[in-house]
């Protein structure tokens, strides 16, 4: 299958070629600026399904509008039909062509051509009104407010905000591609798509969260990234980092038993760290009451030590980095983990709650 892309080298553009190829999609007629009147016609004698990407909307003339996206649409148009070629189309279209503004009205004409001939070639049209799409990839302090929050706050830049309380209508890249590329097989009736989900948020919220994934690097403590907004939203910030900032340095607390260093922090899932202990050396010697934490040996040998801090009982458990296993302390019982090994024993550690110093919930007893 031939797919033609126009605006093929811009934002959504350049994703959906990526996504494409990994679906499998490998002859592709890419339609970007510099290509002629003559490239498209030539790609449009081939193609054998259209993404219509190609569009205006920060001319610098109110003409452009019309020009840009009127016009090019009606010479696809005007060329399949001289063509007789029936081919599917997909258009993206814009949320304002509800709204009577030279934008909007420009991408409802367009929609208009395309939907006549669709009548006309029975040819499958798809048209997404789009809101604001966001991802990696997308031009900073031009038409898109948080490509911009992101690359300015990743450079240390200054952003403005008109109206924290601005509402925005959000619909992630990647989301966008797969409802793109699903049109392929799925043979869905021609009409209006939407892609899903909408995360509906504001200016405010979406600055502010950023703001906090760029402080995450001082603080260790890390938003929700795993779901919905908040996750597209990280993943689009860190695309934006300078090379040089793709690592960071953590604390590190050294001392002639090993070093311990904090790595990652939640509000709500505890925090990750690791240790290091010289053989012999022995780590702990407290209990807790509500902190629960899980211990992994990833290289070295250990020897946990656990004494219930009423009844005396005590037990003993063998760990090594070669047989992965994890350690668990339970409240009220105290512990500690001794190297028994050879060599430097590594330790990874994680603990239900972030370690606060007013109320540590540590206490020290022998075990």
């Amino acid at each position: 299958m031939k797919i033609l892309i126009t605006g093929a080298n811009g934002f959504i553009g350049k994703n959906l070629r990526v996504h494409l190829k990994e679906a499998g999609y490998q002859d592709i007629i890419c339609i970007d600026r510099e290509s002629t009147s003559a490239d498209l016609h030539e790609g449009l004698k081939k193609a054998d399904f259209i993404y219509h990407l190609a569009g205006i909307n920060r001319p610098k003339d109110v003409s452009e509008f019309h020009s840009g996206n009127v016009g090019l649409t009606d010479e696809i148009i005007a060329a399949l039909n001289g063509l007789d070629r029936s081919v599917p189309i997909v258009y993206t279209s814009s949320i304002q062509a509800e709204i009577d503004n030279p934008y909007g009205n420009s991408k409802l004409a367009a929609e208009d051509i395309l939907r006549e001939y669709q009548i006309k070639s029975h040819a499958s049209v798809y048209i997404y009104r789009l809101p604001n799409v966001f991802g990696k990839w997308c031009r900073p302090n031009y038409n898109s407010a948080v490509a911009t929050f992101c690359h300015n706050t990743a450079h240390n830049l200054p952003i403005t905000i008109n109206d924290a309380n601005a509402p925005l209508q959000l619909v992630y890249i990647d989301d966008v591609c797969e409802s793109f590329i699903s049109l392929l097989t799925l043979q869905l009736p021609s009409g209006q798509i939407d892609i899903s989900p909408v995360y509906n948020t504001t200016v405010g919220y979406v600055a502010e969260i950023i703001a906090k994934f760029k402080s995450s690097r001082d603080t260790l403590v890390t938003e929700a990234v795993g779901t919905g907004l908040v996750r597209a939203l990280y993943s689009t910030y860190v695309s934006y980092l300078a090379t040089d900032d793709f690592s960071y340095q953590v604390p590190s607390y050294g001392d002639a038993r090993g070093v311990f260093v904090e790595m990652l922090k939640t509000p709500d899932c505890g925090q990750f760290s690791f240790f290091t202990a010289h053989p012999g050396i022995t780590r702990g010697g407290h209990y807790h009451h509500t902190k629960t934490e899980k211990f992994l040996v990833i290289k070295g040998e250990a020897k946990f030590g656990f004494r219930h801090i009423l009844t005396g009982e005590r037990i003993e458990l063998i760990t090594k980095g070669a047989e992965p296993r994890i350690v668990e302390t339970i409240p009220g019982w105290a512990h500690d983990i001794t190297n028994i090994g050879q060599d430097e024993m590594v330790v990874m550690l994680w603990a239900n709650e972030i370690f606060d110093r007013q109320r540590p919930d540590t206490v020290s007893h022998e075990v």
